[in-house]
């Protein structure tokens, strides 16, 4: 099977609610960008939107990732893909942050963050037939 390669490269926190007063109200946007390599090909000026859906946990539910926008265009490996996203933001952002690292605080309200990241991962895809984006 073949691997596609991911690299991230920064993160646009479009928004951010973490442990507000109001539960309903924690949620999260933001916008990954990344770069892959897939058999030997390079992709570049990719991006995905990750989202935690209003009323949830940061700490312990998963992020959704949305379909990609890029050139890319082959097999795919979406849940795979969607880890590396959730792992990628999770290190920049939240208590083991490396971007913002917020701990013991109630009602933090973020917007507008733009973040660096050296982050990237591995996952195989099939040879063919397989989802695209």
């Amino acid at each position: 099977m073949p691997k596609v390669r991911v690299a991230f490269h920064k993160i646009l926190q479009n928004t951010q609610n973490y442990h507000s007063f109001h539960k309903k109200a924690d949620h999260m946007v933001s916008t990954l960008f990344f770069s892959l390599e897939v058999g030997g090909r390079h992709y570049q000026d990719l991006r995905v939107e990750i989202r935690q859906p209003f009323g949830t946990d940061f700490k312990s539910e998963p992020v959704e990732v949305a379909k990609p926008v890029g050139s890319y265009v082959g097999p795919w490996n979406h849940a795979a893909f969607r880890d590396l996203c959730e792992n990628c933001y999770r290190k920049a952002v939240g208590a083991e942050g490396s971007g913002i690292r917020i701990t013991g605080t109630e009602d933090v309200r973020m917007w507008d963050n733009v973040i660096g990241v050296t982050f990237s991962g591995e996952f195989e895809v099939p040879e063919s037939g397989a989802e695209s984006w």
